[in-house]
């Protein structure tokens, strides 16, 4: 009788079969939830200006969207349809909370700076479109690595962005110096030969387009995202 039940029963999946490993690959280059669907735009303009800051957004989203997900998912039976948009608003609004007030008693400085961009995770279009579209119709342990996939995606933009807007903006990567000396006093490399930090990098405008050449390339390189004329 057990050998019977034990060839009904269906075997179940590897936690990391290529299916699910899918979940996390495709937001990173074929479905990036900011240059393919567009999500989560204000704030890789508005805190990219440094790679510490595009680090911790990029840590706290995936954060919130990994186990918002997977909490979404394991409610998704049991709650009321009317009701699950408010249950996914207190799901971000409970994980945000946690990343803010983390991030006041560790990082300071770089709360500071963030503002009211964490608070504003709540309300982030990457993290209420995977409630909806994912985790909603998923099990909790799909819904989890679709939520480290995007996140991951989300994070990978904003340190990109990061990258040459205080490269180019400070002259500088994660506080040191690049395009000249680290010690008071000694000077050397680009500034000497006349170069000097452009200021409109460090400006959203710049973030903008930043994020439009990111876009051109992907695109242009991978023909099932173009568009016919």
């Amino acid at each position: 009788m057990s050998e019977s039940i034990a060839k009904v029963k269906a075997p179940s999946e590897p936690l990391f079969s290529k299916k699910n490993r899918k979940l996390i690959t495709d937001p990173l280059t074929d479905n990036n939830p900011v240059t393919v669907q567009v999500l989560g735009i204000c704030s890789a303009l508005a805190i990219t200006v440094k790679i510490d800051t595009s680090l911790v957004m990029g840590l706290s989203v995936i954060f919130v969207t990994a186990i918002g997900n997977f909490v979404i998912s394991a409610l998704r039976n049991i709650m009321p349809p009317r009701i699950r948009i408010i249950v996914q608003l207190v799901v971000a609004a409970a994980l945000v909370i946690i990343v803010n007030e983390i991030l006041k008693a560790f990082l300071p400085d770089i709360s500071e700076q963030l503002s009211v961009f964490v608070g504003l995770i709540i309300t982030n279009c990457i993290i209420m479109g995977r409630f909806e579209a994912f985790a909603m119709a998923n099990k909790p342990w799909p819904s989890f690595l679709d939520g480290i996939g995007n996140g991951l995606g989300y994070a990978g933009l904003l340190l990109i962005v990061g990258f040459f807007r205080e490269l180019f903006g400070s002259g500088s990567l994660l506080g040191f110096k690049i395009f000249g000396s680290a010690i008071p006093g000694e000077e050397w490399g680009l500034y000497t030969m006349g170069y000097a930090n452009n200021n409109l990098v460090i400006l959203p405008p710049m973030a903008l387009i930043i994020v439009g050449i990111i876009i051109w390339i992907q695109r242009s390189r991978n023909k099932n995202l173009q568009e016919e004329i």
